[in-house]
């Protein structure tokens, strides 16, 4: 069994333009991501497929091996179902590690325990990180979580998780039948939510860029 992170990335993002190669503590989100992928032990190779031709000789530069997507798959009409299955039939391993280049923070020991997890669980057919989710959330007018009447402190309102999009562990077939990188039994692993922090604005990405620079530092 061969197994390989699978780093997607596509052109022509909005809230936070060209947020994928632009400066990042130095560096950027899609460099630290293939060099992050590259030195975890367990895999056997880093994919990085995209529609962008930078992207792409970046990621080959870097020493990772490089799919060109059809802009279909790369536009903001697609489905994301329709992407997760173009994506799994142009890998070329087993199983993959999805991962996107917007968590900067996460920890190599996170994926590698995700990784084993993995393949120490026969009973779950995913791994994926999420984090927990401790606020008031109303919907359609009314509360989600909680009664206004008995209303709880926030540390005692139900667990409900968030999917983050940080790691996520599954075989190729998974996606190929569900079109999507959680599985019918997914092993949900919990990180904090900054290490969890999915970059969607430029918010995120001044902070993450700020709690990125300091790790560094405190890595010296």
């Amino acid at each position: 069994m061969t197994i390989k992170a699978l780093i997607p990335v596509r052109s022509g993002s909005q809230r936070v333009k060209n947020k994928n190669i632009r400066p990042f503590a130095g560096s950027s989100l899609l460099e630290i991501k293939i060099k992050q992928m590259l030195r975890i032990p367990e895999l056997d190779g880093v994919v990085v497929n995209s529609n962008d031709d930078e992207m792409l000789r970046l990621a080959k530069s870097l020493g990772a091996e490089t799919v060109k997507r059809d802009e279909y798959f790369a536009s903001s009409t697609v489905s994301i179902n329709e992407v997760y299955y173009n994506l799994a039939q142009h890998f070329d391993a087993d199983d993959m590690v999805f991962a996107d280049v917007t968590n900067p923070l996460i920890k190599d020991k996170t994926i590698r325990d995700c990784v084993n997890l993995f393949y120490n669980n026969k009973e779950v057919d995913s791994v994926n990180t999420v984090n927990s989710v401790k606020m008031f959330l109303w919907q359609n007018g009314r509360p989600l979580n909680y009664s206004e009447d008995n209303k709880p402190r926030s540390q005692d309102l139900p667990e409900i998780l968030a999917i983050n999009s940080a790691i996520n562990v599954l075989s190729r077939d998974t996606m190929l039948t569900y079109k999507r990188f959680v599985g019918e039994v997914p092993f949900l692993y919990t990180v904090d939510p900054v290490e969890g922090l999915d970059i969607d604005n430029q918010i995120d990405f001044d902070f993450a860029e700020f709690i990125y620079r300091r790790q560094l530092e405190e890595e010296k």
